[in-house]
């Protein structure tokens, strides 16, 4: 079996048994969604890679007590979480978010609707961040890390049903926010 193709849990039972080249493995193959998880949930890059890189720690003294309930990379980005939230307890200063990710514009929009788009996407992240923190963190896990309702709920630690739930809940928002603002469902 080569390393490309050696599963994420033969490589975490590998770390378990002090194999550096298996952790080298997992931080390649997952450090950048980590590292997009974190920055969204504390809204700072430097702090992302800091505790980007904790997580990958963590995973090389958690991994003899991995139990594979859940996929590697689920159990990661629940890792992610509970090190950024600790650290935004930790920290009481505001953090001043980063420039939103530029959009690469479809090369057959009209200039206006790429501004359109643009317009729509800043408001739509507006309100995204402008959602109660437990109503966010789904919308982001969800749609911005593709993760399932049973990987949310594995990483948040709460109940299927209640991601449903939330999930539900900050949509309506989102969708009551948009046209509030004017913006129609949909793009242009």
């Amino acid at each position: 079996m080569t390393a490309a193709t050696e599963t994420d849990r033969a490589l975490v039972d590998r770390v378990a048994k002090g194999d550096r080249a298996a952790v080298r493995l997992l931080f390649m193959r997952h450090h950048a969604r980590v590292y997009r998880f974190v920055a969204r949930q504390t809204g700072s890059e430097m702090m992302a890679d800091d505790i980007a890189n904790e997580v990958f720690l963590e995973l090389w003294r958690q991994a003899p007590g991995f139990e594979g309930r859940s996929e590697v990379s689920t159990w990661l980005l629940g890792i992610a979480r509970f090190k950024a939230l600790s650290v935004l307890r930790k920290k009481k200063e505001d953090w001043i978010g980063d420039d939103d990710a530029a959009q690469v514009p479809d090369s057959a929009d009209t200039p206006e609707v790429v501004t359109m788009k643009q317009d729509k996407g800043a408001a739509l992240r507006s309100f995204v961040d402008a959602l109660p923190e437990e109503h966010r963190t789904v919308i982001d896990l969800a749609y911005y890390h593709g993760q399932s309702v049973t990987e949310i709920g594995e990483v948040l630690g709460i109940p299927v049903a209640t991601v449903k739930t939330r999930m539900f809940y900050a949509r309506k928002k989102l969708g009551e926010a948009l046209k509030a603002a004017g913006y129609d469902r949909g793009w242009p």
